[in-house]
Order: C-alpha cells, then sequence, then structure tokens
C-alpha cells in the first residue's frame, strides 16, 4: 500500500513559526520573565528570585563556553540540594553540554568510571565531598582530568579542602548575564546523564534527551495537580534521575525551591514549617523516618503536604501512618531508565469511603502510566503476551513512550536487549488488577519460590511493617533442603523494643498464609545502596550462612 498526500498535508511544513524543538529550558525563560521578583530558590539565609536564577544559569553557560566547552561535551556535578546544582540543570544544556549529576554517596572508584566513561570535561564539586573527589581526579589517566571548579556553599560548616583553580561563584562572574543561549535543534538531543546504582559490574550511564525531560516535568505537574507557586523542598537528591525532572517541573509552575542538603528529621519539620512547603518527594525511608519523629518534632507542622513516595514498593503501614500525621501521599513509580517517575496511583473519589487500612493498600499500588508514558503493561517476559487482569498472575512489567531514556551510553548491548521487542524491559515482577492498575510484587530476582509456590517479599515486608515495633524490614530467600527457599526476614526493630523473633512470626501468621511467614527472622540494621535501597544481595548472602 502507498501512502499519498492529502489536502491537509500537501504544501504543509514545519516551520519555526509552527514548530520548536521541546526543551525544558524554556520554562526557566518564562518564569524570569512572567514572575522576575517571585522567590525561585530558598538556601538558608540565601534567596534568589527567577530573574536571578535564570541571570546566573546564563552566566554558567557563559563561564563554560569561555572555557572551551561546546556543544555535546559532559559537564559533571559532585553537589548536594543547593543552588549551584540547581542552576547547573538549566546552565549546562543552555550550551548544548550534557549534565552528569554524580551520586554524592559513591565511592572513589565509582566516580572515577563516571567520570572516565563520560569523558566529563569539567566537575562542579562541592567542598564536603572533597575527600573523596580528589582520590577519584587522582585514578583519572594523565590528560584527561577535567577542570575542576569549586562550591564553597556557605551553609557548609564541615571540613574539606578547595580542588580547583576558582570557585563558583567567582567562576560564573566570567559569564555574561546576557549570553544568548539556543534552543536545541533537535528535542532528541542528550540533556543530561544518569548512572545506574547497579549491584555487579560497572554501572550503566542512562541518556535523557530534551523531549522526555520537558513531558516528564510537565507530567509531573498534570499527575498531582501542583499549583502556580507550589513550594517544593528538596529532600529527593538531585542526582537522582535529575531529582525525577522536578528542577523542571518547578521552573514550570513558577515555584519555590526549597533546597536541603542532606536529610535531617528535625531540619525537615521546621523549614516545612517555617516556609510554609506545599509538595516534597521522597523514597519510603524518608518518609518512615518522618513518621517516627518524636512527637514534639511531628506537631512543628501545622498544615497538609502533599508528597510523592517511591523508590521501592512502599509498605501500605507507612502510607496509612504518613497521613494520619498530616501527609497526603500519592504513590509514583518508575526508573533511571523512564525519567523517574513514570506511572501513578491514580485517586477516585469513591475511595474516600474506605477505612484507612483499606485506602493504603490501594495506594500502596503502582497504578497506571502518567499523561506522557504511552504504554504500560504486564506481561510474559518470554512472548510479551499480557497477563490477565486478575490481581494474581504475575509478569514482568513494560513501559513504551517518549519519557523512557534515549539508551545506555557506549552499551549498545544493553541497549539493545532492555528495548527488545520495542519494549522497555524493567525487570519487575508485578500482577494486574481488574481495575487496570498494576502491583509490584517483586523484582526478578527478589521472588521466592518456596514448595513451587511463588511468595512475594514486598507481601512479607508489609506485614513485618504492621507490627508496632518494627522500624524496618527486609525479606529474602533462604535456601531450604525441604521447600527450595523459604522467606527469611531482616527486621530493625524501634528504640527500646522488645518483641522476639517468636513473637514476631506469630504476629506475622495472623497477617499472611502460613507458607508465607518467614521462618527465619534476624535483628539487625539493613545495608543500604547510596541511594537509600536495601541491598538484598548482601542479605542473600547473610540468609545463606545462618
Amino acid at each position: 500500500m502507498t501512502t499519498q498526500n492529502n489536502s491537509y498535508t500537501l504544501g504543509l511544513n514545519k516551520t519555526p513559526a509552527n514548530y520548536v524543538p521541546l526543551s525544558p529550558l524554556t520554562f526557566l525563560e518564562r518564569a524570569a520573565t512572567v514572575y522576575p521578583k517571585h522567590t525561585a530558590v530558598v538556601h538558608g539565609k540565601i534567596r534568589l528570585s527567577w530573574a536571578e536564577t535564570y541571570e546566573r544559569a546564563r552566566r554558567l553557560a557563559s563561564a563554560l563556553t569561555r572555557r572551551g566547552i561546546v556543544d555535546g561535551d559532559t559537564v559533571a556535578a559532585m553537589l548536594p540540594n543547593i543552588p549551584a546544582m540547581y542552576e547547573a540543570h538549566f546552565g549546562v544544556p543552555m550550551l548544548g553540554a550534557i549534565l552528569n549529576t554524580l551520586n554524592t554517596r559513591l565511592d572513589a572508584e565509582a566516580i572515577a568510571f563516571m567520570l572516565q566513561h563520560s569523558e566529563a570535561k569539567v566537575i562542579l564539586t562541592d567542598k564536603e565531598f572533597s575527600g573523596v573527589m580528589k582520590r577519584a581526579l587522582q585514578m583519572l589517566p594523565q590528560g584527561r582530568k577535567p577542570l575542576v571548579i569549586d562550591v564553597d556553599d556557605p551553609e557548609y560548616t564541615g571540613g574539606g579542602e578547595l580542588l580547583g583553580e576558582k570557585t563558583y561563584e567567582d567562576f560564573i562572574l566570567e559569564g555574561d548575564p546576557e549570553f544568548e543561549w539556543s534552543m536545541p535543534q533537535d528535542e532528541w538531543k542528550a540533556i543530561t546523564l544518569n548512572y545506574t546504582s547497579g549491584t555487579t559490574g560497572n554501572p550503566k550511564g542512562v541518556v535523557y534527551h530534551h523531549r522526555g525531560a520537558y513531558l516528564n516535568a510537565v507530567s509531573n505537574i498534570l499527575g498531582w495537580s501542583m499549583p502556580k507557586h507550589s513550594v517544593y523542598l528538596w529532600t529527593l537528591p538531585m542526582f537522582h534521575c535529575n531529582g525525577w525532572c522536578f528542577p523542571w517541573t518547578m521552573a514550570a509552575v513558577i515555584g519555590t525551591n526549597v533546597c536541603l542538603r542532606r536529610i535531617d528529621v528535625r531540619q525537615i519539620y521546621e523549614v516545612i514549617a517555617a516556609e510554609k512547603v506545599t509538595h516534597f518527594c521522597g523514597a519510603p525511608i524518608v518518609h518512615n523516618m518522618l513518621m517516627n519523629a518524636p512527637a514534639e518534632v511531628r506537631a512543628l507542622k501545622t498544615h497538609i503536604v502533599e508528597g510523592f513516595i517511591a523508590g521501592a514498593a512502599p509498605p501500605a503501614a507507612i502510607i496509612e501512618g504518613m497521613e494520619k500525621n498530616g501527609f497526603k501521599l500519592t504513590h509514583v513509580y518508575g526508573l533511571t531508565e523512564t525519567y523517574g517517575p513514570s506511572v501513578v496511583c491514580e485517586w477516585h473519589d469513591e475511595w474516600d469511603e474506605l477505612d484507612a487500612t483499606a485506602q493504603s493498600k490501594l495506594k500502596a499500588r503502582q497504578g497506571v502510566r502518567n499523561h506522557m508514558l504511552e504504554g504500560l503493561m504486564v506481561a510474559n517476559p518470554l512472548n510479551l503476551d499480557p497477563v490477565p487482569h486478575d490481581g494474581e498472575t504475575m509478569g514482568e512489567i513494560f513501559m513504551r513512550g517518549n519519557n523512557v531514556m534515549m539508551g545506555y551510553l557506549k552499551n549498545p548491548v544493553a541497549t539493545d536487549e532492555c528495548f527488545t521487542g520495542d519494549w522497555f524491559h524493567s525487570g519487575d515482577l508485578a500482577v494486574c488488577h481488574p481495575d487496570g492498575y498494576i502491583e509490584i510484587k517483586d523484582r526478578s530476582k527478589d521472588i521466592i519460590i518456596s514448595g513451587g509456590e511463588n511468595i512475594s517479599t514486598i507481601e512479607v515486608e508489609d506485614a513485618l511493617y504492621r507490627h508496632p515495633e518494627v522500624l524496618e524490614a527486609a525479606v529474602v530467600a533462604r535456601p531450604d533442603e525441604k521447600w527450595g527457599e523459604t522467606p527469611c526476614a531482616f527486621v530493625t526493630l524501634k528504640d527500646n523494643a522488645k518483641v522476639t523473633e517468636e513473637e514476631l512470626m506469630a504476629f506475622c501468621r495472623t497477617q499472611l498464609a502460613h507458607f508465607k511467614t518467614p521462618r527465619k527472622i534476624i535483628f539487625t540494621s539493613l545495608p543500604k545502596t547510596s541511594t537509600g535501597k536495601i541491598q538484598k544481595f548482601l542479605l542473600r548472602e547473610q540468609a545463606k550462612a545462618s
């Protein structure tokens, strides 16, 4: 069959008047033009307007250009949630360069690998991380070391040293505040690079493009019904999936970014109260810390705050506890490869009539695709046949759309593998409920197969979290001669808790089928990755030896 032009396409072409590539850089320019005096960034005593933020981003782009950085170069950032990190999300791509935000909790070897793999020409680094950064730079080959620019944050009072030739503030003074930046000619052009936090082998570099960043930033607004001038607290690291695209989201809503260098529960509650914070994001571990804060600390917050929760499947008990504490949570799900959140647990008004426990269980489901994800399904990973919508049949989660990464940097094999069948393979196992909402049951490597029955570690963890003395819990498979595998739980108790292994097992039997109840419970602190995820591979090794 041949395709013929019809009257609606004949002689009609893309021109600068009717087509402009999508880029989140336009959000900053608009914010500075429409609301130049509105507060854009708060950091301790520092308060910057949108006009000032735009000027500083343009100075950064100009200064980098004057140092020889050109279109396609990589600029890395080893920074906490501070103004310089926010400005880099605009200033670096303004000149066509790609921003690589480094995880501030990584070791020197991992950082050195990323700097060399990305061929970073410049590194913006905070003085707090000078020790690990100094070691990483020493590992790089001669002639491959990037220009080092130090960020000497006035809010940081700890140790460290300056490694570069200039501080960030002096560096951007080299730049032109009226720098004439340009939009990308192609919205498929890379805007940022994020490395996965893998547990084995070298991390993979996930490449985002301008189009995806633009669309996911807007999707955050739609999925959360964010109003203009929202006040957003940066509990989520900006280095993680570019802060789930919220640096660009906040420019789009012309809101206020409240910076936070580190997670401190009392400080979070104090800042929420002082700045009248309306929104924040975080992994379940952060919400768990806030939920378990002392009563006098929790009392500092007197207004409802909207929260996005994601990063791992959150126990329903955490959602229920946070709701009781005046936080209205929305559960989202995604991966580094999907620009952060790409699935949202959309709420239905009729669910308001349910009790708190039933509501929390509904909110613990991952949900449905967000506005900018074109395809979401749970399917058989071998033939991509969708599973029945029965809430029981397990399959792998697959996605497709504009907010799926371009691919893995310099790794075509891994890229092709994860896009097999023209879908992105997440590696997460889930079920699909009759209403079309998906619910993760496990990572494919974490599912427990006991006597031929699949046991979801998430389901067992949720039961453990419902015990009033449990602070944190993680469940892994433990080899068993009779059953093949049985659940082994690692539990951190709250201060002064005295529950025994037998008592906790008995409690689980009231919540779960007996074959799902842990056969072994080990009381300990849980090992975590640099992004706060529990390192189950270490727990599996410990379970084997127990």
